[in-house]
């Protein structure tokens, strides 16, 4: 593990029971979290260059292992049932989680991890947001610069909001993917945010022409596109229409390619056949 401080945390939890503490690591050494009467660990979905299958990140997901609760949403619980510190706390510690569970394995090698951020985190936190994730990766000694934070849809009147939040975590050192609706609403953020990526959604491609444009106007920017929930063979073939068009490496996320795992080595050359073959 290229990781010594983190190896050393490890370690420490290796001693630790489930009673003992509020994150502890399971059998096959995964660390887990507890939220409520909800145990959670992380599960990771990997971004990939839909020609060539080459890996680029992972997205953390949280996923619930109590056989009492299993399949809970624990973001749907964030929704309906947490306060607003009790979301900030949530989040913070899904973030934390998938951190440990990443850099702990050989095969993170140079990808980099996005870590979604809640819409209720957007107006939760008070100020300074970002600073209270950077200190625990500083006391983890983990590489800020390989993590990339997911802001969410926002309505046009949150867009003041957006931009204040946004500040505050590049303030404190991290890379933003931006999660639009659309391509319009895309390009209203680019010169304003130019985040490092935007997330566009697959399976919502209606005007391919104004996609393969935006594309090309985020490539010679240098900010990536991103396209989420790749689910379906149409959203492939859509995807594969805008490749041709852009002649541009186009990177996908989703189902069609890759389940969400939590050995990031089982997706090694998952995805491949899929892009090759269609």
């Amino acid at each position: 593990m290229p990781f010594p401080v983190l190896k050393n945390y490890l370690a420490r939890l290796s001693h630790q029971t489930q009673a003992g503490t509020s994150v502890w690591l399971d059998g096959e050494g995964r660390a887990l979290g507890r939220f409520f009467n909800c145990t959670m660990t992380s599960a990771f979905q990997p971004l990939r260059e839909l020609d060539s299958g080459k890996l680029v990140a992972f997205e953390g997901l949280a996923r619930s292992v109590s056989k009492a609760d299993e399949g809970l949403s624990l973001w749907r619980l964030l929704d309906h049932a947490a306060s607003d510190d009790e979301s900030v706390e949530l989040d913070r510690l899904c973030r934390m989680l998938h951190a440990i569970n990443f850099f702990r394995q050989s095969e993170a090698e140079e990808a980099d991890l996005y870590l979604n951020v809640h819409d209720r985190l957007l107006s939760a936190v008070s100020s300074n947001h970002g600073h209270a994730f950077q200190r625990i990766l500083d006391a983890l000694g983990l590489p800020i610069e390989r993590i990339v934070l997911q802001l969410p849809t926002v309505t046009p009147n949150q867009g003041w909001l957006l931009n204040y939040v946004a500040d505050n975590y590049r303030r404190n050192g991290f890379r933003l993917a931006i999660n639009v609706a659309s391509v319009q609403e895309a390009t209203g953020m680019l010169e304003r945010l130019h985040p490092h990526a935007f997330k566009l959604d697959a399976g919502n491609l209606s005007d391919e022409q104004a996609v393969a444009s935006f594309v090309t106007v985020c490539h010679a920017a240098k900010i990536r596109v991103i396209f989420k929930r790749l689910d379906t063979p149409a959203a492939l073939a859509a995807l594969q229409r805008i490749a041709a068009a852009t002649g541009l490496p186009i990177v996908a996320q989703g189902y069609l390619l890759d389940k969400p795992l939590t050995a990031l080595a089982q997706a090694k050359g998952a995805g491949v056949a899929v892009a090759a073959a269609a």
